[in-house]
């Protein structure tokens, strides 16, 4: 039986390079027909926090990462302990005070990573190491090793950062006569300048990418990219199709290089893609909480101006500043597009539309654009020529979805109200 394990610290959020090899531990699993195990590593008292270990759980599952078994490590602490008099009473380890110590044998220790292919430290470089310290809490090592060993791990699917802890657990796991299992260290998440990923670039929790308005599944088809590729030059690819070819030996030694512009670009494809009607209640809340206190549109009305910006969102904030015109009473202008489009005086035009759309009974963008055209040559204008000034004045910017269609979902009272006052 294949089993695998992701095991984060309580004592941050989780951040993106987590996510990342929970994903990949979550993929082998699933792509050899085995269990992925989630065991939480809060042998830190000081450090490890409640609220972290919530974030992480609830992450975890927002990401689609299901788990088959749960441990925690404070629960196990009576193992550690056993185990550590253990190898005392077979003369493997000695005591310094209160602190269980591990000797290191001298020899030449080989491991084969199945990313990286052999890699072979000599152990006179690696000194004696801790097992349990002072304050009878086992060290990160020898806490691994035996949850790995008890829980029958098979592959240790873990960051490229710990290939310097790996001899010194196989040393561990063969003083406790255990099998040690395969290994495989992905590589390290780069910013675009091929440095080690900082919080600066975006090494940020899962929650922010949550909160800036990214999707679960495009966060995880991003994810998926960082190190492997499901080939053809596939960039959207859905979990399902990707765990029926993956193959951790496929995964790069490279470091991947994380780029937000193209995580979004990702995420807008995802968005382009959804129903409506779904786009709208993943939305809803996010008005709801920018505007507590307005009578917001909601069923049809708040997806028709959902599929009138869908196209234009990379994330689902975004639809808040795109649409923010249509919830305000009074409307901020962009500067340079009042000085570009509006500097002329147009009260004349536009009480003229005003007063011609005003008259309207069935006020959509069919007949707002009909009422438009009329106006426009009653003038003896050309329809460019009040396009863009319309725009500006109705939305504050130049640049949006159709003129007539943008009039509908703003409504005929307050496409009426601006143009009668912008000039006054």
């Amino acid at each position: 039986m294949i089993r695998v394990r992701f095991a984060p610290s309580p004592t941050g959020y989780l951040h993106i390079g987590g996510a990342r090899t929970a994903l990949f531990n979550w993929m082998y699993a699933k792509a050899q027909g085995g269990q992925f195990i989630l065991r939480i590593e809060d042998t830190d008292k000081v450090r490890s926090k409640e609220e972290y270990l919530d974030e992480i759980l609830d992450s975890m599952k927002w990401l689609g990462l299901t788990w088959d078994e749960y441990y925690k490590q404070s629960d196990r602490f009576d193992l550690y302990q056993k185990y550590a008099q253990k190898l005392l009473d077979e003369g493997k380890a000695y005591k310094d005070g209160e602190a269980v110590i591990l000797k290191m044998p001298e020899r030449i220790i080989k491991t084969y990573d199945l990313i990286r292919d052999e890699i072979v430290v000599d152990s006179k470089e690696i000194k004696d190491q801790v097992l349990m310290k002072s304050d009878g809490s086992p060290t990160y090592s020898f806490a691994c090793v035996i949850d790995d060993a008890l829980m029958e791990i098979s592959c240790v699917i873990r960051g490229e950062d710990h290939i310097s802890n790996t001899p010194k657990q196989i040393v561990i796991y063969e003083a406790l006569g255990f099998k040690p299992p395969k290994f495989a260290h992905l590589p390290l998440i780069l910013d675009d300048e091929r440095a080690r990923m900082s919080k600066r670039a975006g090494a940020v929790a899962v929650t922010d990418y949550r909160t800036q308005g990214f999707l679960p599944q495009a966060v995880v088809n991003y994810l998926m990219l960082l190190g492997w590729s499901p080939g053809n030059n596939q960039e959207k690819v859905t979990m399902e199709a990707a765990v029926k070819n993956f193959s951790i030996k496929k995964v790069n030694k490279a470091g991947a290089v994380f780029s937000l512009d193209k995580l979004k670009w990702l995420n807008g494809q995802y968005i382009k893609e959804m129903d409506t009607a779904k786009l709208a209640e993943l939305l809803a809340p996010l008005l709801k909480q920018k505007y507590p206190e307005k009578a917001l549109p909601d069923g049809k009305a708040l997806e028709n101006i959902v599929h009138l910006f869908k196209g234009r969102m990379a994330t689902l904030t975004d639809f808040l500043e795109w649409t923010d015109f249509i919830f305000v009473d009074d409307v901020q202008h962009d500067e340079e597009s009042k000085q570009k489009h509006l500097s002329q005086d147009r009260s004349k035009e536009f009480v003229l539309l005003a007063e011609v759309l005003n008259q309207l009974d069935d006020f959509n963008a069919k007949s707002a654009e009909e009422s438009f055209r009329k106006v426009v040559e009653q003038l003896g204008l050309a329809a460019g020529d009040l396009v863009h000034p319309v725009r500006v004045a109705l939305t504050g910017r130049a640049v949006g979805p159709g003129l007539f269609d943008t009039m509908a979902v703003l409504g005929k009272e307050k496409t009426v109200s601006r143009l009668r006052k912008f000039f006054k």
